[in-house]
């Protein structure tokens, strides 16, 4: 008989294969998978607060579908950020949430191991410096949480909906989606890497 443990280590080996070919490189200090987008694969994962060498890693949750990763993106080029972050100054609810999105973020990672400074994530709570990281925090935890996550979330629509952005059964296969203008190489908005704003030195 195999055990319960065994099935859900295949299971997240097989998932992690997955996010391989979706950032192109192979994630680092993954606990779980947080999200799975309608098409089924991977599209959130929740990473330990440190690295398997004892580097701190303060983003919780990170965004490894293509597809989400580039419409997220085309909102950060759109200075959307800018938006949000000058909304903040001007509704003390909408800043109100936005500080609770914080101590969320921040009680869900210190509950795998806090670090030092307890750095902040995404721009949060004073500023948006990271859509990327909130809308893999909406994801992950569900609406009615992260309001700028919730709202990016709502303005970019199902990415899903066209099917998996990978091929699952062709490892060698080429990513379907990359390289076009809609989506591009993963590599290009790939979790850990610079992209309008994007303030994480290192993905998953």
């Amino acid at each position: 008989m195999v055990s319960c443990d065994a099935d859900a280590s295949g299971e997240l080996a097989a998932d992690l294969a997955v996010v391989e070919r979706q950032l192109r490189r192979r994630p680092r200090a993954v606990l779980r998978v947080a999200h799975r987008c309608s098409c089924g694969l991977p599209d959130v994962l929740e990473t330990a607060p440190r690295l398997e060498d004892g580097t701190p890693f303060p983003t919780l949750y990170y965004l490894t579908c293509p597809r989400a990763n580039a419409a997220v993106s085309r909102l950060e080029a759109s200075g959307l950020m800018r938006e949000m972050t000058a909304r903040l100054a001007e509704d003390s609810e909408l800043a109100a949430a936005y500080r609770a999105a914080h101590a969320d973020y921040l009680a869900r990672r210190d509950a795998l191991g806090a670090l030092p400074g307890n750095p902040g994530a995404g721009g949060m709570p004073e500023r948006v410096k990271c859509l990327h990281v909130l809308v893999a925090h909406s994801l992950a935890v569900g609406p009615g949480v992260n309001p700028f996550g919730d709202e990016a979330l709502a303005a970019i629509g199902e990415w899903g909906a066209r099917g998996p952005c990978v091929a699952v059964s062709a490892p060698d296969a080429p990513t379907p989606d990359a390289p076009t203008s809609d989506d591009p190489a993963p590599d290009d908005a790939a979790p850990g890497e610079p992209a309008g704003g994007d303030e994480r030195l290192g993905g998953p």
